[in-house]
């Protein structure tokens, strides 16, 4: 590794999305930075997913298809067999904002333990729905996302050495937990003051979204606190109602 240009694992995880999975790979497969490696893991589709990532066998440094138990073990696959400087999560679905996001991302500054930026919305049939409610702060700690996820997985750049397998106990938001174990040890943290990612709305966050901001809740309560929690999570509610009030969405 060099300091300018570093390897970066880029890891999609996938099961039964022949709709999306391609629009994905290209995303990852045309970007100008040469410095990546590509891990695919799919949970043994059916639906002919496994068919179109075969197309681009020769361009994947290694693809894992077999049974998991869910979504973050299926990731901790992908970050267990990532041997790049940085992983970044780009599952199907979800695209990088640009041709030379990467390249960009790493020449914003040498070095960073975490490099971030913005995402942007987009529904099933393509079409753009904005920025994410919960924009990215100016300065990125692991106290940030007491008012909510203000990164997405898909925008936040991690050093490989920083990371810690997902916390399988949580089913739909282990990727908190993970990023704030990380931000927690990182020591000097990036923001690339521009989009990165378009994130694909919907997943299991939203259709068992009750389980899934129960663990939220859970997470924060460990990191700041059961009070500040609390107290937190009735300034997120109130964010909420007033931008489905102006916007009549929630963009999460």
């Amino acid at each position: 590794m060099t300091e300018s240009s570093p390897t970066l694992s880029v890891i999609t995880i996938v099961y039964n999305n022949v709709r999306d999975i391609e629009r994905t790979m290209l995303s990852v497969l045309n970007q100008t930075y040469p410095n990546i490696e590509y891990i695919i893991v799919d949970g043994l589709s059916t639906d002919g997913t496994i068919e179109v990532i075969n197309r681009y066998k020769n361009k994947i440094a290694k693809l894992i298809s077999e049974k998991d138990d869910g979504i973050y073990d299926a990731m901790n696959k992908g970050l267990a067999a990532a041997s790049g400087d940085y992983v970044l999560f780009m599952n199907s679905g979800d695209e990088f904002y640009a041709k030379d996001t990467v390249s960009t991302v790493f020449a914003t500054a040498p070095g960073a333990d975490i490099y971030y930026g913005e995402t942007e919305m987009i529904n099933d049939k393509g079409r753009i729905l904005g920025q994410r409610r919960h924009k990215a702060p100016k300065h990125f700690t692991w106290r940030s996302f007491k008012y909510g996820m203000s990164v997405s997985h898909q925008a936040i750049y991690i050093r490989k050495a920083l990371t810690e397998p997902f916390d399988k106990k949580y089913q739909l938001s282990a990727d908190i937990d993970w990023i704030l174990r990380a931000a927690k040890k990182a020591k000097k943290i990036v923001n690339v003051d521009q989009y990165v990612a378009k994130y694909l709305v919907g997943g299991m966050s939203k259709t068992k979204h009750r389980q899934s901001l129960t663990e939220r809740f859970d997470i924060m309560k460990r990191y700041y606190g059961l009070i500040p929690t609390i107290f937190n999570h009735a300034v997120i509610a109130f964010n909420l109602g007033w931008y489905w009030m102006r916007n009549r969405r929630t963009n999460d």
